[in-house]
């Protein structure tokens, strides 16, 4: 019944894993489904904190989020269901997921898409999530997976862009930017040396021009740059990547956390839909795990005192419900960046050597 992905028992003993979550006694009713989710609720600034940290809660939100958005929504999402099978598998110790949102995925490349061809972003969108899911678990990429990726070329325009939906919701819907530095990243990381194929290549060498003519309007998305930059040549070189790395940690706040408005200030254009001033002295679990996430790939260490004070702030402001908060940058309304923050808090937690299995090239 113990699910362990095939890199988390390379990293981690039997023991490890103990310690870290104590002792697994889940059952199968305990375990999250399509058939037994329930609403989550509102997502609200004013639930409480956890009295301390659980994996396990951690696990239960992101399987009641994603869950409940498929079974309402039935589309696959950015802020949502693609943040899950990224992270998700971090949390595999802790409590085994139903295995439905991955199904998901796989059956619009198989089954919907084979009737009615996606749209770009739902290309892009796919294929990004299969990919780090195929890292995070067995570290090969999967036959569904490859067929993702070939597809999401097919609806590259020839400029290198994708048509993207831009209404005003960083990071995932504000531009263009963000789903080209997206593809860039989940091509580059693919496993099998995807990036090496004759379609990766053509995508590629469009990629770049793309990132050529349109340079980033926002310390975020230069971020974005600089860790795809690291598999994916031509996009920054070391010198560019340090000052991008520098420029980021700089924005750390006293309390060890970042704040995703912060990411977005040096963005002249972009206002709050609401009229509302930007926050840039809050923290919040998007901008801080991402902050994380991008330090541990450019090398810092886990030992690095401004990340080891960010884990804390993680460790520290999880909610009782599991998830971690991120108000919206645009308007106070549905507050769906909290998803997207809840698996990035997870995923540095698991950069940072707090969760087992992180598969990503990182310097010491």
């Amino acid at each position: 019944m113990l699910h362990v992905n095939r890199l988390s028992v390379k990293l981690f003993s039997a023991a490890a894993i103990t310690l870290l979550y104590g002792a697994v006694g889940w059952s199968d009713d305990q375990i999250v489904t399509l058939a037994t989710v329930a609403n989550p609720g509102k997502i609200s600034p004013d639930e409480p904190l956890a009295t301390k940290f659980s994996a396990e809660q951690a696990a239960r939100y992101l399987d009641t989020a994603s869950l409940y958005w498929q079974k309402s929504r039935k589309c696959v999402t950015c802020h949502t269901n693609l943040g899950y099978l990224i992270a998700r598998p971090a949390l595999a110790t802790a409590l085994k997921d139903s295995g439905e949102v991955r199904q998901f995925f796989e059956e619009h490349v198989e089954k919907r898409w084979a009737k009615a061809p996606p749209s770009p972003v739902q290309s892009v969108v796919v294929a990004v999530g299969l990919t780090f899911n195929d890292l995070q678990t067995t570290g090969k990429l999967d036959v569904t997976t490859r067929k993702a990726l070939d597809l999401m070329w097919t609806l590259q325009r020839d400029d290198g862009g994708w048509n993207w939906p831009m209404c005003g919701w960083p990071p995932m819907e504000v531009d263009e930017h963000y789903g080209v530095t997206l593809a860039a990243l989940a091509v580059g990381l693919a496993p099998d040396k995807y990036e090496e194929t004759e379609a990766a290549q053509r995508g590629l060498v469009k990629i770049r021009a793309f990132l050529a003519r349109n340079p980033s309007k926002s310390l975020h998305h230069r971020a974005m740059v600089a860790w795809a930059s690291l598999r994916i040549d031509g996009l920054n070189d070391a010198d560019e990547r340090n000052k991008t790395l520098r420029d980021l940690l700089s924005r750390q706040l006293p309390d060890g956390g970042w704040s995703t408005a912060a990411l977005f200030a040096d963005w002249d254009e972009f206002v709050r839909k609401d009229g509302k001033p930007h926050d840039t002295k809050t923290s919040d679990a998007y901008a801080t795990g991402f902050a994380i996430v991008v330090a541990r790939e450019l090398g810092r260490s886990i030992s690095d005192p401004q990340l080891k004070k960010g884990i804390v702030w993680i460790l520290e402001n999880q909610r009782s419900s599991g998830k971690w908060f991120t108000r919206s940058p645009t308007v106070d309304n549905y507050h769906y960046l909290s998803n997207y923050g809840s698996a990035f808090a997870v995923l540095a937690l698991q950069a940072c050597d707090r969760l087992p299995g992180w598969p990503m090239a990182t310097a010491e």
